[in-house]
């Protein structure tokens, strides 16, 4: 006798989800909740666009489930679920079940959908005429795409009986219609309407289901999009809240618990290997290209989200609940998963300038140097081929320039970021060998050691230029590759690149 549980229902929420997958969710809370039921979903499959990583969309194709989800590039958020075998995982709708299940293990369930009868008469109702795509081939069928408000069938229907005139009612419940081989979940009155805007509307539910239904005093509310004004201020822009400006060597640990919430974790690290090159002024000034007469420190390019806690370096990582976030040791990461990015907790240090082409005057010098202050800000971009992928979710921002010189965003490649910014501070530089020196990449290797706790194993070479998809998957015979990055300093920031020219993480100081 078998012992294998059947796999549970998940319950068809048009318009809004299946099962526990909400749309609106982030990548990183749908692949962190999917990770971590391995029994459930053994085999996790990710296709993405290795060129154009953040603007094309991301498929997460659950094989075993007979799943597909669709995220869209800029924002990682779920826009498309699909239901591609019925076979697989079992469907209930208000109490119904969407496909009769065999009830014999000698009787396998059959891996086509429900019949357009059932889907009428016991499911959802009537429903305005659908769309006839025919066959793209020789293939003697086409798809009938039925829709409801938040959710589709597809049916197979034979194209010698199609006609414009035709009954549909009549002729999907005939013999010339297949049972239905696909179902899709989605945010619209119908699959004709929103097809072409799928990527592009905002979704109505928030990136964590944890925030659906709650209001700002039982949970915080999430951030859309981080602003760099320069001159050591950001404006954190929140979903419902009024926004949260963030002004370094000001604005404390208490601040950031107030507003955010209590972080995820807790990270204190002491690793400076790249000191070594304070040695060499040229490099040491091109990780922070400084504007002349302005000194400061080394940022920290090694924190919790982009090291394994498992290396060999001297490093603390800690549970937010297994510390008193008001009790702090010197120099600490705030580490925000869910919001997409790290706060450094520091004493107070002279901020990085303004730009000079807005009408933002740099701060003065901190007052105090006695209580421990927001000094730097590390922001996510969860690129998908990245190193340190699902760490966090996505983070968006933008850099605020000036009136003149308008803004960068996080979708922006890398040498258009670059080039705005050398003709923004090209005043800055005492020569053009000056400049040259200073913009040059250092290349940052995060492969080597142990596991990096991603969620996902790569399988090849991420960073191969050809076209099309590029597939993950977390089988164990994948080989991970290098992870080599460049970073490139301008005053006040700090870019950590991808070979694709997308912008893995911003440091902001």
């Amino acid at each position: 006798m078998s012992t294998s549980r059947a796999p549970a229902a998940m319950q068809v929420s048009p318009g809004k989800g299946l099962g526990f997958l909400t749309l609106g969710s982030s990548l990183h809370n749908v692949l962190t909740r999917i990770k971590s039921r391995p029994q459930s979903y053994p085999a996790i499959d990710i296709a993405y666009s290795p060129t154009e990583p953040l603007n094309e969309p991301i498929i997460l194709n659950l094989s075993v489930n007979g799943l597909r989800l669709r995220f869209d590039g800029p924002d990682q958020r779920l826009r498309l679920i699909e239901v591609l075998d019925f076979s697989k995982t079992p469907l209930v709708y208000k109490s119904q079940e969407v496909v009769k299940n065999a009830k014999s293990q000698d009787q396998p369930s059959p891996s086509t959908g429900p019949g357009f009868r059932h889907v009428y008469n016991r499911l959802f109702g009537p429903s305005y005429p659908g769309e006839y795509i025919p066959p793209a081939n020789d293939s003697p069928y086409g798809t009938y795409v039925l829709s409801y408000p938040g959710v589709a069938f597809s049916f197979p229907l034979q194209d010698s009986a199609w006609s414009d005139n035709c009954d549909f009612v009549a002729l999907l419940s005939s013999s010339a219609a297949s049972p239905a081989t696909s179902l899709a979940i989605f945010q619209g009155s119908s699959w004709s309407e929103v097809r072409n805007q799928l990527f592009t509307t905002p979704p109505q539910f928030p990136r964590s289901q944890a925030l659906i239904g709650k209001g700002r005093d039982t949970a915080p509310d999430e951030v859309e999009e981080v602003r760099v004004l320069g001159a050591g201020k950001l404006e954190l822009v929140r979903r419902s809240s009024p926004s949260f400006m963030v002004t370094f060597s000001e604005t404390t640990a208490q601040d950031l618990i107030a507003e955010l919430g209590p972080p995820d974790a807790i990270y204190r690290k002491n690793d400076r290997r790249i000191s070594i090159h304070g040695a060499s002024g040229a490099i040491r000034r091109h990780l922070l290209s400084p504007s002349p007469g302005r000194g400061h420190d080394t940022p920290d390019t090694d924190h919790s989200s982009n090291n394994s806690p498992t290396d060999d370096s001297e490093d603390e990582t800690r549970r937010a609940t297994e510390i008193d976030p008001l009790s702090l040791p010197a120099e600490c990461f705030f580490n925000y998963f869910h919001h997409g990015f790290d706060a450094f907790i520091s004493y107070p240090t002279t901020s990085g300038p303004a730009f000079p082409s807005s009408d933002i005057t740099d701060l003065p010098p901190p007052a105090s140097f006695s209580q421990l202050t927001v000094t730097k800000f590390i922001v996510h971009g969860n690129v998908p081929g990245s190193y340190p992928f699902n760490r966090h979710r996505r983070s968006r921002w933008q850099i605020l320039l000036g009136p003149s010189a308008g803004n960068l965003t996080s979708e922006t490649h890398y040498d258009e970021i670059s080039r705005r910014l050398k003709k923004v501070w090209k005043d800055s530089y005492s020569s053009s060998a000056e400049e040259a020196a200073l913009q040059r990449g250092m290349v940052l290797n995060r492969g080597w050691g142990d596991s990096p706790e991603s969620s996902v194993e790569f399988l090849g070479d991420w960073e191969e230029s050809a076209g099309g998809k590029h597939r993950s998957s977390t089988g164990q015979d994948g080989a991970r590759g290098l992870g080599n990055t460049e970073l490139f300093g301008f005053p006040g920031l700090l870019f950590e690149v991808l070979k694709n020219g997308a912008v893995s993480s911003m440091t902001i100081y």
